[in-house]
């Protein structure tokens, strides 16, 4: 048969075909708007929205480099001044291309069978992510260019591995924090940032979420994810490497209490964007966020200068900014939920504990710390991820929690025993997923590479010993 016939037969059996699905297609033109709209509304995008977090992206970057590199290079000896400024930095660089590559994919994608613990690899290398494509807020049908969202998530994601740095600093090879981060980010970190904070959004609330999630735990900007998850991995970093060389039998004194103090500064500055900025709009769930994240600092580096002057009989700077960062840390999962008043008690309340830890709970077990990482940041992110429970009772003053399958989203509270009990599961999830994952790629990455330094490059110091350079020079 010719390719003629063939195409007389095709062209009519084409147009007998459209003949006979002419109203089916009819029928379904008129109906797909409206199912299209039940299955995926119409998103809208605020300008506004997107220039607060690009904004509050720059703000949280801030608070890494130069924030959190000075504050820590500020209290270490000024022979390794720039090893903490170099790892910090190089954490950041590495990170940022790690999140783009597959990190973002893992923690905010549908993960199938393991949905409850990790994402998936739809989004690896940013696929299908154009200037096109949103990302929902906490209101139903608002959304942000997810280009934003993206920046916005991968701050976070660079200064957690940043944060445990403190626990060894001094003592580790940089190699060995370079590998380490790689792997903590990729099995530690995506997975936490998963269980905490994938879900579906407004428009689908009843899509499977992350397993801390699902316990109807709630962390605003990261109290688990960010502050727990990375001081119990700095704590089984720095009893895994063992002492200083000298631990106190030498003064390991911070050598700029200056920088310290500008480092500490930036990093209240910067936590609005952390904070505020965990609220994805401008609106006046940002502005509470806000103030409660200005008042918990100020009670919080109050309380901890009270404290030390009882305590010492002096109240130092040292305390007033170590009270600072232990007043951002608790009210980081609190920052929406949580009325100022009782942003204020969590802030009085968050330094003599975390006091307690790096004066006296690390003196009894004798391990180094070296930056108290674990007595700031994972004690304080405990307080306030069990507080955030409580103070979240709109009867305390607290926003409530919005239940979103509900016609109007209204705001409830189930009570303090059950949310209480939601945030203790997140918590201790959290300290078992960090603490044990931890410490298996620690002891892989010792296998590898080694984790510390000789005795001979640490007393010389890392600057030289390990980058060939110093953070100063004698004129």
């Amino acid at each position: 048969m010719s390719i003629s016939k063939f195409s007389s037969i095709f062209a009519r059996l084409g147009a007998a075909s459209a003949a006979l699905l002419a109203p089916v297609v009819a029928f379904a033109q008129e109906t797909a708007p409206a199912a299209a709209d039940a299955a995926a509304p119409a998103f809208t995008m605020d300008k506004g929205d997107n220039t607060w977090m690009l904004v509050s992206s720059a703000l949280v970057l801030l608070m890494t480099i130069p924030g959190l590199a000075l504050f820590y290079g500020g209290l270490v000896r000024a022979k390794n001044m720039l090893s903490v400024l170099m790892q910090v930095f190089m954490i950041t660089a590495v990170v940022s291309l790690i999140w783009v590559t597959y990190g973002y994919s893992l923690a905010f994608t549908d993960g199938g069978s393991l949905n409850s613990f990790i994402g998936g690899f739809s989004k690896a290398f940013l696929a299908g992510v154009n200037t096109s494509s949103l990302a929902e807020t906490f209101t139903k049908g608002v959304a942000i260019p997810e280009y934003t969202f993206i920046v916005f998530q991968m701050t976070f994601a660079c200064i957690t591995p940043g944060l445990i740095v403190g626990a060894f600093a001094e003592r580790i090879k940089f190699s060995a924090v370079m590998l380490f981060v790689v792997l903590w980010v990729t099995f530690i970190y995506f997975p936490m940032a998963h269980m905490v904070w994938f879900w579906g959004g407004p428009s689908s609330y009843s899509s499977p979420s992350g397993l801390i999630f699902s316990y109807g735990a709630i962390d605003f900007a990261g109290g688990t994810v960010v502050h727990i998850n990375a001081g119990i991995a700095g704590l089984v970093g720095a009893i895994m490497l063992g002492k200083r060389t000298g631990y106190k039998k030498e003064i390991m004194a911070p050598h700029s209490m200056t920088l310290t103090m500008v480092g500490a500064s930036l990093l209240w500055v910067g936590w609005f964007g952390f904070n505020a900025g965990s609220n994805l709009e401008a609106n006046s769930y940002a502005s509470l966020a806000m103030i409660n994240t200005f008042v918990a600092t100020a009670a919080a580096a109050v309380s901890w200068c009270i404290v030390e002057t009882f305590a010492r009989g002096k109240a130092s700077m040292l305390g007033a900014a170590s009270g600072a960062v232990a007043g951002l840390v608790a009210v980081t999962p609190a920052a929406g939920f949580a009325g100022p008043m009782g942003s204020i008690v969590l802030g009085l309340i968050v330094s003599p504990a975390c006091y307690f830890f790096v004066d006296v709970v690390k003196n009894k077990f004798n391990y180094d710390d070296s930056l108290d990482v674990f007595g700031v940041h994972c004690i304080g992110g405990i307080i306030g991820a069990i507080g955030t429970g409580i103070l979240v009772n709109p009867a305390l003053g607290g926003a409530g929690i919005v239940d979103y399958s509900t016609p109007d989203f209204a705001a409830s509270y189930a009570g303090t025993a059950t949310q209480v009990w939601a945030q203790l599961k997140g918590v201790l999830t959290t300290l078992v997923w960090s603490g044990v994952g931890s410490a298996i790629l620690y002891k892989i990455v010792d296998l590898i590479v080694g984790l510390r330094v000789t005795p001979e490059a640490e007393r010389e110091g890392l600057d030289l010993s390990t980058h060939g350079e110093a953070a100063y020079h004698s004129s």
